[in-house]
Formats: structure tokens, C-alpha cells, sequence
């Protein structure tokens, strides 16, 4: 700790003397950090705020004028923050000049008298050694504070054990967030408040969100909270909050610093293992797909647990640009849902298995992170494969129509036609109707309506004829004109078909052709 003006007035050899104010004051428990003699008449320009000041008074005249000089004197001091003033006796003045002390009483500036055989080098230096004796003692706890955290380091649970050291020699409270903005609560460690949690996990979520290696500094409630990320840019594994710390001097945040690097080390080396483990997600699911249920259930058995009981969902997704917080969320769900929920990485994208009442949780943590996604329907493990690729139908559409999740069953209500990609069977379908669009507009004719009119009709040419208000024999002319114009036989099933097709898609309805 600094010294404080009641420590320097305990200090027999320096004979200072209060003079102002009550001894009581917790003005004298200010700590000072330095000592600094001037006898200028405004000396704030070379002083800090926090430092005692020593005068003999050679700037104050001997006058009754100098009344309004003391008290303009003691208010810079007082606004530049001086913690005290000490002034010599039987140097330049006997006594200690009444308006000075009145102008200290009234502004709260701490007074003290400073006797002649007591040299100002002598409370210069008394400061000097007691702040060169407070930063040995810093250093020798930062020493200590470092090898009990090298320590910790090397216990089999060595990331909890740091933190819990870090917890212990800072006085404060510690939490550490996964990649997933997922509190990861640790034995025997201080809670973090509950009214603070929720503003402070905003802020972890933010820090994610941005993948850059940061610090936040940012005050919940009145309290200090402190933010740091841990990992590589674009690779974040975590993050670690400080609360209720005490001000960071650099023994602090020397502590904090090598915490930060063995908590970022130890994160590494799970990730390496994570990196194994998705290997062998990976290998485990290619087993079920080719039928090797059996060995697969084994295999993961002794790794994870059971895997999902028949039947489940497959979810295929599309991670976005950086996925590894994704697959952070995923290896967390799984582990809270062991037995219920499996996935595994296949090529770029991710494979999800899921027992039914767990699908909305699987497709809220693809939809925090920004992934899209396609779902299976219901299937039971001989039928995966399918489920697979039922799932890859259902995410390309979702990719087509710029939607997070789209289910099979979306696509299968369309029959057929909902398998096609929407965009390149639009494209074709104009290149195809084009030439009779072209001559409607030129002959202006409605033989495009009057086909769509046919082809909804089941091709059936009174029930079209009537509907239109033309003779059968008209509308088989117009027909007939139609098939010329496209190139198309509509006499046979297969050139129908690809017409009412085009049609579909273009959604061209009688009367209403869309251009």
C-alpha cells in the first residue's frame, strides 16, 4: 500500500506536526504518491494529483494583503488534487501564517507543519523508501503468485486449478465462458452476482461475435467487470471474466497475463483432442451409413454414450464462414443430451442425428450461428442413407430460398417438382414458353392462356372450350398453333407434360401470363 499523511505523522524522525485538519479526517488517509518541494506561486503545472507538496513560503508576502493570496493558492492545489501540504517554520516565516491555515481549513486541505531541523530530502526520501519497499513486496507477491499458479498448472484438472488460484490471489470472482457463450461452472469458486450475469454474458456473446482476441473493460451495477478472450483470431475458445477485482497495477496484471496464456495453452491442447474426437464422430457415422450399426454403437458407447434411439431426424447444415463456435454448441448439446442428440462433420457440412423431441434444440443452436439447414424425415438407421440425402435436398432448397431450415416434407408436398431447383427449372421453363409469350404479344393472340387453360383442364377440350366461351374445334387450332410456335408435339403425353411443367413454374394461369 502507499504511504498515507497519517503514516508520515507516525514517522518519529520527520517531527511533523498537524496543524489542520481534525485528526479524525479521512482526508489523512489519502494515499500519497510522491513528494515534491516548490515554492512557486502556482506549482500544479509540475505536480500530479495524489502528491504532498513542501514549502518554506517564499511566494507569500509578509503583508495583510497576502489574505486573498493564500486562499487562491490552496484552491489550484485543492482542484489539482494534492493530497496535503507541508510547510516549513523558521525557514523564511517563524510561524505558520494564519491565512494559510484558515484557507486550508475551509477548502479541506490537510496542513501540515514541518519543523526546521527537518529537511525536505528527509520526507522525500522517507516516501521514497516506503514506496521502494511496497513495490519489493509487489514483486515478491507477484513471484509468489506466479509459482502457485505454475502449480496448479501442473494438477490433473490444471485449467479449473489456475483459475481457482487466479480467483484466490486476486480476491475476486472468475468465470470462464466456452466458444459457445456457455458458462462453464467450476467447484468451489466464487458465484459470479446474479443481478450481473445476464449483462455480462451479453458482453461474452459480443466478444465471440466479433472472433478478434480482446479486452473489455465495462461497469454492471457499479462493479468493474473485466472480459478477456482467450484463443486465436477467428478462433476463440473462450472467454474469462474478473469481477469485484481490485485496481489492475502491473503485479495484477502480470498475474493475470500468464493466466491468460497457460488458460489459452490448455484450450489448445483440448482442441487438438476435440479435433481427434471429430475424426472419430466422422469415422463412427460412415460405420451406420454403410450398415455397420453394430460396430458404430460400440464404438461410440465407449467414447460418448449410446447413440440416438430409432427413429431420428437427420439434419444436414451448412456452417457459416468461421463454424468452429458451431461445432463448440454441438459438441455441448450432445453432451447434455447423451443418447439423444449425435453429429458428426462430413465434408463441409455437418451431420445431425436427433430423437424427434430434441429437433427444435438442435435447429435453435444451428439458428444461433447463423447455419442452414435441411431435416430428414423420421428414419430409422437402415434407412440413413436416405435420411442423408433427403436432408441434402431439403438444405439446398433452404439455400435457394435464403431460409434457415427446410424440412423434406416441405419439398415432398410439391411432388416431383418440389425436388427441382427452383431457379434453374425457372430459367428453362422461360427459354421454353419464350417463343409463344413473343408471339402473343406480337399477334395479339392468347394462345399461352389458352393452353394453360387446357393443360388444367386435364386436357379435356369441351370442359376447356366451355370455360373459355370458344368452339372445341377453335380451341383445338389454337392448341395446334401452340405446339407449332414451341416446337412441341401436344398430341403425346411426354411434350404435354414438359409444357404443364414450365407452366408450374412460371405460375402462368389463364388470362394472367407472367412475362
Amino acid at each position: 500500500m502507499l504511504p498515507t499523511i497519517t503514516a508520515l505523522l507516525h514517522t518519529r524522525a520527520l517531527n511533523l506536526r498537524l496543524v489542520v485538519p481534525d485528526p479524525a479526517s479521512p482526508a489523512l488517509d489519502a494515499p500519497v504518491s510522491w513528494v515534491h518541494s516548490s515554492d512557486l506561486d502556482d506549482p500544479t503545472p509540475f505536480l500530479d494529483p495524489g502528491q504532498l507538496l513542501l514549502t518554506d513560503g517564499t511566494q507569500f508576502p509578509f503583508s495583510e494583503a497576502a489574505a486573498d493570496a493564500y486562499g487562491s493558492y490552496v484552491r489550484r492545489l485543492v482542484d489539482h488534487g494534492i493530497c496535503g501540504l507541508g510547510f516549513a517554520t523558521q525557514v523564511i516565516h517563524g510561524v505558520l501564517p494564519e491565512g494559510l491555515v484558515a484557507a486550508c481549513r475551509e477548502q479541506g486541505l490537510p496542513l501540515l507543519e514541518v519543523p526546521d531541523r527537518t529537511p525536505f530530502i528527509a520526507v522525500i526520501r522517507t516516501v521514497a523508501d516506503w514506496l521502494a519497499k511496497e513495490q519489493n513486496a509487489r514483486s515478491e507477491w507477484s513471484l509468489q503468485a506466479q509459482r502457485a499458479i505454475a502449480r496448479a498448472a501442473l494438477r490433473p484438472d490444471g485449467l479449473r486449478s489456475i483459475l481457482a488460484e487466479l480467483e484466490r490471489q486476486l480476491h475476486c470472482w472468475v468465470a470462464l465462458f466456452d466458444a459457445a457463450g456457455n458458462h462453464l461452472l467450476m467447484p468451489n469458486s466464487r458465484p459470479v452476482p446474479s443481478d450481473l450475469m445476464p449483462a455480462v454474458r451479453e458482453a461474452v456473446l459480443r466478444a465471440l461475435e466479433q472472433g478478434n482476441r480482446s479486452v473489455a473493460q465495462l461497469t454492471v451495477e457499479d462493479q468493474q467487470v473485466t472480459l478477456q478472450t482467450l484463443g486465436r483470431r477467428h478462433s476463440l475458445r473462450g472467454v474469462l471474466a474478473l469481477g469485484a477485482i481490485e485496481p489492475l497495477d502491473p503485479a495484477r496484471t502480470d498475474i493475470i497475463n500468464s493466466v491468460i496464456a497457460l488458460a489459452s495453452l490448455a484450450l489448445e491442447q483440448a482442441r487438438t483432442l476435440d479435433t481427434a474426437r471429430r475424426h472419430l464422430r466422422s469415422g463412427v457415422f460412415e460405420q451406420m451409413l454403410s450398415g455397420n450399426t453394430e460396430v458404430a454403437a460400440r464404438t461410440a458407447r465407449q467414447v460418448w454414450g449410446k447413440l440416438p434411439g430409432e427413429p431420428v431426424i437427420v439434419t444436414v447444415a451448412q456452417p457459416p464462414r468461421q463454424g468452429q463456435n458451431l461445432l463448440e454448441a454441438l459438441e455441448l448439446l450432445s453432451d447434455d443430451h447423451r443418447g439423444a442428440v449425435f453429429y458428426a462433420q462430413r465434408g463441409e457440412k455437418v451431420v445431425v442425428l436427433a430423437n424427434p423431441v430434441h429437433q427444435q434444440k438442435v435447429e435453435a443452436v444451428l439458428g444461433r450461428y447463423g447455419a442452414r439447414a435441411g431435416t430428414s424425415a423420421e428414419t430409422a438407421f437402415d434407412g440413413l442413407l436416405r435420411g442423408v440425402k433427403e436432408g441434402e435436398k431439403a438444405l439446398a432448397r433452404a439455400t435457394e430460398l435464403s431460409r434457415a431450415v427446410v424440412t423434406f416434407a416441405d419439398i415432398a408436398g410439391g411432388g416431383m417438382l418440389g425436388l427441382l431447383p427452383r431457379e434453374e427449372a425457372e430459367s428453362v421453363a422461360r427459354r421454353l414458353v419464350d417463343p409463344l409469350v413473343k408471339h402473343d404479344d406480337v399477334e395479339q393472340s392468347q394462345l399461352l392462356p389458352t393452353v394453360a387453360a387446357w393443360l388444367a383442364n386435364n386436357c379435356v377440350w369441351d370442359r376447356t372450350a366451355r370455360q373459355l366461351g370458344v368452339h372445341r374445334h377453335t380451341l383445338r387450332n389454337r392448341v395446334a398453333a401452340a405446339g407449332s410456335i414451341l416446337g412441341l408435339n401436344l398430341d403425346g403425353l411426354r411434350d404435354r407434360l414438359e409444357l404443364f411443367t414450365a407452366l408450374q413454374f412460371l405460375e402462368i394461369d389463364e388470362g394472367h401470363p407472367e412475362r
